[in-house]
């Protein structure tokens, strides 16, 4: 998976390998990883495509999936990640800012929100038990939530009977294409989009872990409970050896340091790798 692009904070900041902030959207960590996340694009992403066009609604799924990518690297820095599942909830944020933006076309409008609402909050909550990525679920629906407002806005009620009128037939008032709520939220949306992912790039790419920053924000992905731990098991290290001296370094949070070693000895260098990941 790290050959074929797999998320890897430590290669996207020592080595500048962002292009894996894309490739790994691509990437399934198992045959049921894959046949889950396509079923879940059956569901959620036919809809939209009829609606919408594939080209909106897969420039919206592979900005969102970029957008989970990203914010999943600020937070977490150990071992890899692979997925659509950012992705994905970028659709389903979509899905929310749409019906926020089109509300007045639109019946029944408080239970389908309400709907919407408990099927995010499902699948939110699943994302708080191990090995599930649930910081690419946030980056992706924020961002899908955002690009819903510049891609899936609707001309307002009565615009298009108004424009077929005859010639010569004065409406009795003039309607816009779009209401000005719907043009505030499209240029708003727009610069937090933009300012957001120039801040995590810039921020990913000097290397700084905002765990350090907020001690609390790894309980978005993982709260541990007497069922289970969400403490990593596995440590691993990038190495390099010229003569008796190795250089290791953590993948977790990047550390380097050089060691004089005796001898080629696995468990030695396991401890070593264990220090200076810790």
């Amino acid at each position: 998976l790290e050959k074929m692009g797999a998320l890897d904070v430590s290669r996207v900041v020592h080595k500048h390998q962002v292009w894996r902030l894309f490739t790994c959207i691509w990437l399934h960590a198992g045959v049921f990883h894959v046949l889950a996340n396509m079923l879940s694009l059956i569901f959620i992403g036919i809809r939209l495509e009829q609606e919408f066009g594939f080209v909106r609604i897969g420039l919206l799924y592979m900005i969102s999936g970029f957008g989970g990518s990203l914010l999943s690297s600020l937070f977490n820095r150990a071992g890899i990640s692979v997925g659509a599942s950012g992705a994905l909830f970028g659709l389903l944020g979509a899905m929310l800012s749409e019906l926020l933006t089109n509300w007045t076309i639109y019946a029944n409008k408080f239970a389908a929100l309400l709907t919407l609402i408990f099927i995010i909050a499902i699948n939110l909550a699943v994302g708080i038990l191990p090995h599930v990525d649930n910081f690419a679920h946030l980056g992706g629906f924020a961002s899908g939530f955002l690009l819903g407002f510049v891609f899936l806005i609707r001309p307002q009620y009565g615009y298009f009977n108004q424009r077929n009128n005859p010639r010569g037939y004065a409406a009795a008032s003039s309607k816009s294409k779009h209401k000005p709520y719907q043009y505030v939220l499209w240029i708003t949306s727009l610069v937090l989009l933009i300012a957001g992912y120039t801040t995590g790039l810039v921020v990913l790419l000097r290397g700084t872990d905002l765990n350090k920053h907020c001690s609390w924000c790894h309980y978005l992905s993982c709260i541990p409970t007497s069922l289970w731990s969400c403490k990593s098991q596995n440590v691993y290290c990038e190495s390099s050896q010229i003569g008796q001296r190795m250089n290791l370094t953590c993948m977790a949070n990047g550390r380097t340091e050089m060691y004089n070693l005796s001898g080629d000895n696995p468990s030695q260098i396991q401890r070593l790798c264990s220090q200076l990941c810790s």
